[in-house]
């Protein structure tokens, strides 16, 4: 029973930094070269289409054994950059900002920066979410991004599946629309921005059984619903997406594979 619930609930940001794995077995599922491949390919879209700013997510495990309505397993902000590389040169390309579950304490989150390549190593299939802000929106998550406020809206306290209208917990969808809450209102304050989240944004419904939530802590305490009432929802790819089309704030919604790109 604890590995049915560990598979179900492991749906978000069960992602460690990629020098420690994002798999399940904590290693890389996929050819090096295929993934650097891939992240360059993301990367070359991105570009082509005049992006500063886009929200990226990867998919870390089997969709199979996801929750409903769950397809991405980390979600992050890719923001174009000047990059210095090992030997010294310097180019443009794009940084991905991450919130990341800590590798030794599974209750606490890192807000880490890491290359593209970096981003997709561990994950279970090359198959990308891209959302691309509309033009005014980009500009005002550049602000914040370089801004102390990014790092002040990260609350390390980390859950799976983190209520978005309370600041109790945070997991990386979470912290990714806090941001952009941020960046649409012009505010710092945490109680705006989740008084906004609650009346403007409709979380993805996660359906549990009474018992296998009242178990879920037991096999991890990064499982907590805790903050939840009697229904769980969370932030996701999938309900950040609907927001922004939803809002006239999304210029594309997309899907990416090494093969084709898919409209959502």
């Amino acid at each position: 029973m604890y590995r049915w619930i560990i598979l179900a609930f492991l749906a978000l940001c069960l992602a460690l930094p990629a020098h420690a794995g994002s798999s399940e077995a904590g290693k890389p599922q996929l050819p090096a070269a295929e993934v650097a491949a891939f992240s360059n390919r993301v990367q070359q879209d991105l570009a082509a289409r005049g992006v500063n700013v886009a929200i990226v997510a990867r998919m870390g495990r089997n969709p199979s054994q996801l929750p409903k309505g769950v397809r991405y397993t980390h979600v992050s902000y890719w923001v174009l950059s000047q990059i210095k590389t090992a030997d010294g040169r310097t180019g443009t390309g794009y940084r991905v900002y991450n919130l990341y579950q800590d590798a030794k304490n599974g209750t606490r989150s890192s807000l880490v920066q890491d290359s593209p390549a970096d981003f997709f190593a561990g994950a279970y299939r090359l198959d990308a979410g891209i959302i691309i802000p509309d033009a005014r929106l980009q500009k005002k998550l550049l602000k914040v991004i370089a801004s102390p406020t990014y790092k002040a809206l990260h609350n390390p306290r980390y859950s799976v599946l983190a209520n978005p209208n309370t600041s109790q917990f945070q997991n990386c969808t979470e912290h990714t629309l806090d941001v952009m809450m941020a960046a649409l209102y012009g505010t710092s304050d945490v109680a705006r921005i989740k008084a906004n989240v609650a009346a403007h944004f409709t979380p993805q419904p996660i359906a549990i059984g009474g018992l296998k939530r009242a178990l879920a802590p037991a096999a991890s305490q990064a499982l907590t619903t805790a903050d939840h009432g009697a229904s769980v929802a969370t932030a996701t790819f999938g309900s950040i997406a609907r927001f922004m089309q939803a809002n006239g704030l999304a210029k594309s919604v997309y899907r990416l594979t090494p093969d084709k790109a898919y409209r959502f």
